[in-house]
């Protein structure tokens, strides 16, 4: 199967690529329009870059179409509605990428992260399935997420403090507190 591997950052990434390219041809696809600031962004980028030469693997790299995900993102700031709208926001591009070239699925490596709606990714995945007619490749990435921090380890890979959000950002420097 030719899968279209969304990822999200490179310490994610790890993981899920071990596995799937066992049995599957793996692209990776990055598209994160909503990490802030724009440098880190780019230290993320770089890592995945890194990742995919060390790897041998393709990756795609979308535009950051930030200011438009932004007005999509100060529509709801509450958790966990904010997250599930940036999960369609990114997942809805990733499938519509797959759709149109050929992919036999897509997936995210944000079914790796202990700290995501893990739940509300699957049902968004299974909502981008049936609007795009290609199949969501529904994993549990969890169990692999040490082995993905110890392949980040071993290549030296920028490895994040938060999930990317600009709201996320200023929670974690002090602003509102849940």
């Amino acid at each position: 199967m030719r899968i279209l591997v969304h990822i999200c950052c490179a310490p994610c990434f790890a993981y899920p690529h071990h596995k799937l390219r066992e049995e599957h041809e793996v692209i990776g696809f990055w598209y994160n329009p909503n990490i802030h600031p724009y440098m880190e962004y780019k230290a993320r980028m770089e890592a995945v870059k890194k990742y995919a030469m060390l790897e041998e693997v393709e990756v795609i790299y979308e535009e950051y179409d930030f200011i438009d995900y932004l007005k999509m993102q100060l529509q709801n700031v509450e958790r966990p509605a904010r997250c599930i709208n940036c999960y369609r926001y990114r997942l809805e591009k990733t499938a519509r990428y797959a759709k149109q070239h050929g992919f036999d699925a897509f997936t995210t490596t944000m079914l790796v992260s202990h700290h995501q709606y893990h739940e509300e990714i699957k049902k968004v995945g299974e909502e981008m399935e049936r609007k795009y007619d290609v199949k969501f490749h529904y994993e549990d990435f969890r169990p692999g997420w040490k082995e993905g921090k110890a392949i980040t380890k071993a290549y030296s890979l920028y490895t994040q403090k938060y999930c990317g959000c600009l709201i996320s950002e200023w929670e974690r420097f002090g602003g509102k507190k849940e």
